[in-house]
């Protein structure tokens, strides 16, 4: 493929779309775009405002946990195999409001105790906790909002 066909095509696709500097590099390569055209059409991509990694990893943060309800660990993961930068990653993360943190695995808590069969309230807590850490949610917070949801007059 051409340079101006992939800078075409590329600036079409930012524009639709929030990508990082990852996604925009690994479509050249497959599009077998000159290594000295991949580079000056980053650099363009750059420039112009069309990726910027951190706004990416500012989205993909919002999203995964809002819509998917992914926890903070999954939400690296991803950013990971984004290949964000660690401070970026880091920096959005801490970003992240505790409230609306809790309130998504609340709601994601919830939800799945309607639908879990256990015999005793170790086994549902067991489930429950099992259930919110494959979702990239900690130890931590996921025993803080069972002991919330169990015991509403606690201090959460």
């Amino acid at each position: 493929m051409t340079y101006e066909m992939a800078l075409q095509r590329l600036t079409a696709l930012c524009a639709s779309a929030e990508h990082c500097e990852y996604e925009m590099t690994e479509k050249m390569r497959k599009w077998e775009v000159d290594e000295s055209d991949r580079e000056r059409i980053m650099e363009y991509l750059r420039k112009a405002k069309f990726v910027d990694d951190e706004r990416y990893a500012r989205a993909f943060v919002k999203d995964k946990i809002k819509y998917n309800k992914w926890g903070r660990r999954k939400v690296e993961q991803g950013l990971w195999a984004k290949h964000i930068a660690e401070d970026i990653r880091q920096r959005v993360l801490d970003e992240v409001d505790d409230t609306d943190y809790k309130s998504v695995l609340i709601d994601l808590l919830k939800s799945k105790r309607r639908g879990i069969k256990a015999e005793s309230d170790y086994e549902l807590n067991r489930k429950l906790v099992k259930y919110a850490m494959s979702r990239g949610f900690d130890y931590h917070i996921i025993r803080q909002c069972i002991d919330c949801d169990e015991y509403p007059e606690a201090d959460c």
